[in-house]
């Protein structure tokens, strides 16, 4: 934008100053022309009053020497039917016309010649010639011109550095603005532009900052909606609890009273994170190797029951991600959770955890349509289809992807690339 506008300053300077010096130069010139033409008339005048006192050849020699056209070889005395006195560039039959009685110049290559008629008598003509030569005729123009020249770069080069001192604001202002709204754009909510800049610019920064507010407030109270409706959950859940606690002691009876501590457990995960805020939500990061163990403890039962064989790769080290705990559970969940749900018991799963995310890898028959798999409320087995795009939509938040292919065991492999903390910052 800088640029453009330093370019169009050139331009429209450019034009002024053709449009005032292309004149100025013509006019220059003839100033010039009319400069030589009026000192060649002024020593043809001189001429004309040495020929009024006397108009004898001897007289009219040292007339014509002691002036500066005929010191210089240029002036000579036209007499009737003698030779010329000086130095003659004319041609006979423009000496002939001007004995006519009429004043006149010829212009060629060579310069200028100005022919003045001197009336001696009634019936005898002089005529005085003046020869100006072409470096004299236009002398001073090269040099009025290139000063002309000069002073054009100097008025295109003062206002584009003027436009561009005046524009760097505009610019700067326009810059901080589509950076805070790519920001905004890439998750940052936090992010508020400053007004500065032109009032255009400052208005638009206003309203992005109240829409920017107002998108919170509607987040939030979405939030504080779902965190009022997993309340409600509660009471059905302590009167499940309440029949569990009926049944007879034995390993049923502890399922089931550790599937509820898990399942309040996550209750109370769900409620405290969507009632954060949206600006503490976006400085939260999590553990991927914690909430993946964290998950595993709580599948690890049903794989058990289904026979499953179920294999864990990496976890060494932890990997921490810029995503709420409640948010990343949801997707580890939704990758697992997709394995029990559509694949056989007994299917084997490996589940590799590393600082580029997570993979879960099953024997299954695998996923045929990866493209409707994340497609959300689309799902060709029965379920509520929501699953991989959650897992989607947490990966996106954190700077990645979700990828669907086919893995090493022979069915389904689902990466849900993240990319974590320690590296987003390089």
């Amino acid at each position: 934008m800088r640029l453009a506008l330093n370019r169009l300053a050139v331009a429209i300077t450019a034009m002024v100053a053709l449009a005032f010096l292309v004149p100025l130069a013509g006019v220059t010139r003839q100033l010039a022309h009319d400069r030589a033409l009026g000192d060649a008339r002024q020593q043809a005048a001189a001429m004309v009053t040495a020929l009024a006192v006397d108009s004898s050849p001897a007289l009219l020699a040292r007339a014509v020497a002691s002036t500066a056209a005929g010191g210089a070889g240029r002036l000579a005395v036209h007499l009737p039917g003698s030779a010329p006195i000086g130095v003659s560039h004319a041609a006979a039959a423009d000496v002939a016309a001007a004995r006519g009685g009429r004043s006149f110049t010829r212009t060629d290559d060579e310069g200028l010649i100005y022919l003045q008629p001197s009336v001696l008598d009634a019936s005898q003509v002089a005529v005085i010639e003046v020869f100006v030569p072409s470096d004299e005729l236009y002398r001073g123009v090269w040099p009025a011109w290139l000063a002309l020249a000069g002073l054009a770069i100097v008025l295109v080069a003062g206002s584009t550095l003027f436009a561009d001192r005046l524009g760097s604001r505009t610019v700067r202002a326009t810059r901080d603005l589509a950076d805070v709204t790519r920001r905004f754009g890439a998750g940052d909510l936090t992010v508020r532009a400053e007004p500065k800049g032109p009032p255009e610019l400052r208005d638009a920064a206003r309203n992005f900052n109240a829409m920017a507010d107002n998108l919170r407030e509607r987040m939030d109270a979405e939030r504080e909606l779902a965190a009022d409706l997993s309340h409600r959950l509660r009471t059905p859940l302590t009167a499940l609890r309440l029949d569990a606690d009926a049944v007879p002691p034995g390993p049923v009876a502890d399922r089931l009273r550790q599937a509820f501590d898990v399942l309040d457990a996550e209750l109370e995960a769900i409620i405290t994170g969507a009632r954060l805020s949206a600006s503490k939500r976006t400085a939260q990061e999590t553990d991927l190797v914690e909430a993946l163990a964290d998950r595993l403890a709580f599948w690890s039962v049903l794989a058990e029951d289904q026979g499953r064989h179920t294999r864990i790769v990496g976890g060494e080290q932890p990997v921490p991600v810029p995503i709420p705990r409640g948010e990343l559970i949801l997707a580890i969940d939704a990758l697992l959770g997709n394995v029990f749900a559509h694949t056989p018991e007994g299917t084997p799963l490996q589940v590799t955890v590393s600082e580029h995310g997570l993979i879960v890898d099953d024997a299954g028959p695998g996923i045929r349509d990866p493209e409707a798999a994340v497609r959300r409320g689309a799902s060709g087995a029965g379920s509520t289809g929501l699953g991989l795009d959650i897992a989607q939509r947490v990966a996106r938040a954190a700077g990645g992807r979700l990828e669907i292919g086919y893995g090493p065991l022979g069915g389904a492999r689902v990466y849900l690339m993240i990319v974590p903390t320690s590296l987003r910052s390089l």
